[in-house]
């Protein structure tokens, strides 16, 4: 085509993991010249960053993909694609339930979408880059290559002005190698990888000068982090000193830990480092070791327990959050009250609750039956959420009358973007990621401040700015540009 792509639209669902896949990838964009634009309807290219871990996740882009039909009949030079995780598990089969697709991209190939893009503008039919379609190199070979081009593409990362760099995400693994019977990660993402340490903390001190106040640093079993280096095996408690040791980042997180293979000198590195926020995502899944096991989670309630009161011991004030799936395969009413005695024992801050539905490719859907009624899965997804709420509630107001210090993201989505210097409501979390709401300026944007906690509900802690302990850092761009 004579004309070339000027614009793109990008839509990302799923986990962290795809937020920062889909950054990278808005980096590659911008290199081959495409701007952003808000809708699709606008762009020249429409992307969607896919999740695989659920149905319904897969279900919501598969309605995106079937409105854009229209469009590609009065628009046929325009490229849609599929990147991520629902392109590796369903491969070309999506070309045949979507024959407007033009394109395909695996999480392990997003280093070659830019020529993807390229060629599917120029010759105009489907292009894929898939795991498994690749050409006779050694499986060996293959992974060795895959590793090197996507940590090139990882250091590659380009921030633009636009985006918001208080708070970002840095890669530590790759991949998993747990084979929950539920669970299509280790299929899409492949086996667990862990990158060099050297290379985290250079992505680190990149974001610092870029402005960055937190990072999170980011693996599937991020506990499990290692890395030989001169002999000596790197694990999660040292590349958290080191990331501690990088100057201008105030805060560190790292997510998702899995409950087993702990080392105990993480907690130490928590208590001790004062910028390791005293948070931690631990999914338990279940309350009952009879689906635990037939999850394949390896660890007992028993286990779960032991390794929340050792946390608890080193960060007496530390904040839980937990993910459990309702109606997996033979959950009875027994083994689902087994998981709120669980949930009202730890007593998480959050709790993330999601409906079991079957992955196609997992030992579950080939192995067991789903035959926990859909209206049942629903009743106790809702009882779930409800003891939670409860929990969250009490917990928020004991806040109340305390001060808190909240890194100030931007405005909150109850807020008219002002178009004077009058107060707006701000939003912001806390070391503990409590979602906090005061009236501020503009300027305290990308600042650490201190607020005075008035209210609170299940959700947010609402207050009053007291003081502004660190100004925003100079790369921050304020909301006028």
């Amino acid at each position: 085509m004579d004309r070339r792509p000027e614009t793109y639209y990008l839509e990302t669902f799923g986990c962290q993991m795809n937020v920062l896949d889909s950054q990278l990838v808005e980096g590659q964009l911008r290199d081959l010249g495409l701007r952003r634009v808000p809708s699709s309807q606008q762009a020249d290219v429409i992307l969607f960053n896919t999740c695989s871990v659920r149905q319904h996740a897969e279900d919501k882009v598969c309605s995106r993909l079937g409105r854009l039909k229209t469009l590609k009949r009065h628009r046929p030079q325009t490229i849609i694609g599929v990147i991520g995780c629902m392109a590796e598990r369903q491969k070309e089969a999506l070309f045949e339930s979507v024959p407007h697709l033009d394109l395909l991209c695996g999480p392990g190939e997003l280093h070659r979408l830019p020529g993807l893009i390229q060629q599917a503008w120029e010759r105009g039919r489907p292009v894929a880059a898939l795991a498994g379609l690749q050409s006779r190199r050694t499986p060996a070979l293959e992974r060795a290559l895959e590793d090197d081009e996507l940590e090139m593409l990882d250091l590659s990362r380009r921030m633009d002005r636009s985006d918001n760099l208080l708070r970002s995400y840095v890669r530590v693994q790759r991949g998993c190698d747990k084979f929950c019977t539920y669970c299509v990660v280790p299929f899409v993402r492949g086996p667990q990888r862990s990158r060099p340490p050297a290379h985290i903390l250079q992505e680190v001190e990149a974001l610092s000068r870029q402005g960055c106040r937190e990072v999170t640093l980011l693996g599937q079993t991020v506990n499990s982090y290692a890395y030989p280096e001169d002999g000596r095996k790197v694990g999660l408690a040292r590349l958290l000193e080191r990331v501690h040791a990088v100057a201008g980042i105030n805060r560190i997180r790292f997510v998702t830990s899995y409950p087993a293979e702990w080392d105990e000198d993480i907690f130490r590195v928590m208590r001790d480092y004062p910028r390791i926020c005293p948070h931690l995502h631990i999914p338990a899944q279940s309350g009952s070791d009879r689906i635990l096991q037939a999850m394949n989670r390896r660890y007992t309630v028993a286990d779960y327990l032991r390794l929340v009161d050792t946390a608890r011991r080193y960060i007496p004030d530390l904040a839980l959050a937990g993910d459990f799936i309702v109606g997996f395969c033979g959950e009875t009413e027994r083994d689902f009250q087994a998981t709120v005695d669980l949930v009202r024992a730890v007593q998480y801050q959050t709790l993330f609750v999601f409906k079991y539905s079957p992955r196609p490719g997992t030992a579950a859907e080939r192995n067991q039956n789903d035959d926990v009624p859909h209206s049942v899965k629903v009743r106790r997804n809702n009882e779930l959420l409800a003891v939670q709420s409860e929990i969250s509630r009490r917990q928020k107001q004991a806040w109340i009358g305390q001060s808190v210090e909240v890194l100030v993201e931007g405005y909150s989505k109850a807020a008219a973007k002002p178009h004077s210097r009058q107060p707006a409501q701000l939003v912001g979390r806390t070391p503990h990621d409590l979602i906090t709401v005061f009236y501020g300026q503009p300027e305290h944007i990308g600042a650490i401040v201190k607020v005075r906690v008035e209210s609170a509900s299940a959700l947010t802690l609402h207050g009053r700015l007291e003081s502004v302990l660190s100004p925003p850092p100079a790369r921050v761009i304020g909301p006028s540009d």
